[in-house]
């Protein structure tokens, strides 16, 4: 079976979903040009908007879980209709073998990572505009990201 979806979050960021695959324990393969999927389209989900027969399991980067050869990958796609951006695919059937176990189920976690990333991102460089120093921590147990601002 073929379930493959589009994940609904703006992807701008390549640096920061890189470093979110990371944070998930996710491998982002750059220039990888297709990701591991069924292998076939069987119309018992509509394709993900935008995307046609020939796109199926077509990428421009892939991620995957390291150490996991049965797991379906993630394909990572620039956007079709000339919009800044990148889709991000993949094929949910079971689990995705192993992927949603990583990568949560709907991608959740690296879409949490992705978000916490950018947000981390955008603070720091507002923050160092306004003339702070900036340093931040992730707490393993609660999953929240600690920024420390000083200025002096």
């Amino acid at each position: 079976m073929s379930h493959v979806v589009s994940i609904k979050t703006e992807i701008k960021d390549l640096e920061a979903l890189k470093e979110a695959c990371k944070k998930c324990g996710l491998e982002f393969r750059e220039g990888q040009k297709k990701y591991k999927w069924y292998g076939t389209h069987v119309g018992d989900y509509p394709r993900p908007e935008g995307f046609t027969a020939a796109d199926d399991g077509k990428c421009d980067h892939a991620i995957g879980v390291p150490g996991n050869n049965q797991a379906y990958e993630i394909g990572v796609t620039k956007k079709k209709n000339g919009k800044e951006g990148f889709d991000i695919t993949y094929d949910f059937w079971n689990g995705g073998y192993g992927l949603e176990k990583v990568a949560g189920k709907g991608c959740e976690n690296l879409v949490d990572a992705y978000s916490q990333t950018v947000a981390l991102k955008q603070a720091t460089k507002f923050a160092q505009a306004q003339g702070w120093s900036v340093s931040h921590e992730f707490d393993q147990e609660t999953n929240e990201t600690v920024i420390k601002l000083r200025k002096y």
